[in-house]
């Protein structure tokens, strides 16, 4: 697995870089973002790994940058930062999970591989396409397109994912940790939080049509209304 490691604490990069080289990763350590879709265009990383706060741009803006070229790479930010307004923006930022300093270098290993293992599972293509309407909106879930009046948006894999078991039980209500189950493994706090930005997310996509809404049931689940 290649991954692209962006860390200014040069000893810690040199302990973490070294550890994950011993376990037969291929590393590429940048002490910043300077350049960074380069690095990343011709490296072809499996994953990312940002610190957060990092000199010129911190490790949320370069998330964003990543999302404008690869939609699905995992990026797993390391951070000192816990509240959980940071947590959020985040994810938001197209961040999959998040590792609290000080961390223990397996605790980081067991992410990195999970996280792979369930990205590489997520870019399985489906051989059969079919179409989804969802009020005015015709959704192609193996295309990773919904197309309003004639004009295509594409979508990630994880948020076509979650819009498919939403619309498959349209006007029913679908349970969040059924959600987070099926679609993330395990309904923990930072899965948790990926979620709520997928949600907003999708609602943002379908607010062109006031025939659909997305609603919530707090603490329990989402409901997608098709009138």
């Amino acid at each position: 697995m290649k991954i692209l490691y962006i860390e200014d604490e040069a000893s810690l990069a040199k302990i973490v870089k070294e550890s994950l080289q011993s376990r037969d990763f291929e590393v590429m350590h940048l002490p910043d973002g300077r350049q960074l879709v380069g690095h990343f265009t011709s490296f072809k990383p499996d994953l990312c790994l940002f610190d957060v706060m990092l000199p010129v741009k911190d490790g949320f803006e370069l998330a964003k940058e990543i999302r404008t070229i690869d939609p699905d790479v995992p990026i797993i930010f390391i951070t000192a930062k816990s509240r959980t307004k940071d947590v959020i923006e985040g994810f938001g930022a197209g961040g999959n999970d998040y590792i609290k300093k000080p961390f223990s270098l397996e605790e980081l290993i067991v992410r990195i591989n999970n996280l792979y293992r369930i990205s590489k599972k997520d870019r399985i293509i489906p051989v059969e396409e079919k179409s989804i309407q969802i009020g005015n909106f015709v959704f192609w879930p193996e295309k990773l397109e919904l197309v309003f009046e004639g004009e295509i948006r594409r979508i990630s894999y994880r948020e076509s994912q979650l819009l498919e078991m939403l619309a498959n039980q349209k006007n029913e209500l679908v349970h969040r940790k059924l959600i987070l189950d099926t679609l993330w493994g395990d309904d923990n706090f930072f899965n948790s939080r990926n979620l709520d930005v997928y949600i907003t997310r999708l609602r943002q996509y379908l607010k062109h049509d006031e025939k659909v809404q997305l609603l919530t049931l707090k603490a329990v689940g989402y409901r997608l209304v098709d009138r």
